[in-house]
């Protein structure tokens, strides 16, 4: 490999952000889902009156989920396969590295009994019960996952003070272009599957 190629390949992480950008979008994602969550945790004490709001969240909600667990998984196997920048960040607290698996398994089984029970339908299955033990445990670890992390988000996403160029680091438009791509992808199947919340809004309200 000549000398001008390996600057170049020693570039390319810096072109998309490199670990400092991996960080940040998982950041950006982490943002838009506590704040995407939260409006969908309002719709629970009236979720008969809701109920079509809270479909549409959780379905909207898919695609920046997914993001999320890719970027995370993006860092830990860049970490474990030796990449200095990933090994010079190093890796989350062990607590939190037992806890990464726990919130990717249960974020995927609420997502997936939700849809599950929209496809189903208000019938006999086990489905709305899944839905119910899934998501209590979810909510347990999330509560842990939020408190660890949300406080840092300011300091990802905006820097520490006297480093205010941070969002201006390579890779920064993409970061939200993917994000952007993340969410419209949820709302397109947001849109395409709303009218499974149809045969549940005439079950709770009795029509």
């Amino acid at each position: 490999m000549s000398v001008t190629a390996r600057r170049r390949h020693r570039r390319q992480p810096e072109a998309v952000g490199g670990a400092e950008g991996n960080e940040q979008l998982t950041a950006l994602t982490g943002t838009v889902l506590l704040i995407g969550f939260a409006v969908e945790g309002l719709t629970l004490p009236a979720l008969q009156r809701l109920l079509t709001l809270h479909f549409f969240l959780g379905m909207l909600l898919i695609g920046p989920v997914l993001l999320k667990i890719c970027s995370t998984c993006y860092r830990f196997a860049r970490y474990y396969a030796g990449a200095p920048p990933y090994v010079r960040k190093g890796p989350p607290a062990p607590l939190l590295r037992l806890l990464g698996p726990c919130v990717i398994l249960t974020s995927l089984a609420v997502l997936g009994t939700g849809v599950a029970l929209a496809v189903a339908g208000p019938q006999q299955g086990p489905w709305l019960l899944l839905h119910k033990v899934t998501f209590v445990l979810w909510f347990g670890v999330m509560t842990i996952h939020v408190l660890a992390y949300a406080w840092q988000l300011p300091r990802i996403l905006l820097g520490s003070p006297g480093d205010g160029a941070r969002m201006a680091a390579p890779g920064g438009r993409f970061r939200w272009l993917v994000v952007g791509t993340s969410l419209a992808t949820g709302l397109l199947v947001a849109l395409l599957t709303i009218h499974l919340a149809t045969p549940w809004v005439a079950r709770m309200t009795g029509h």
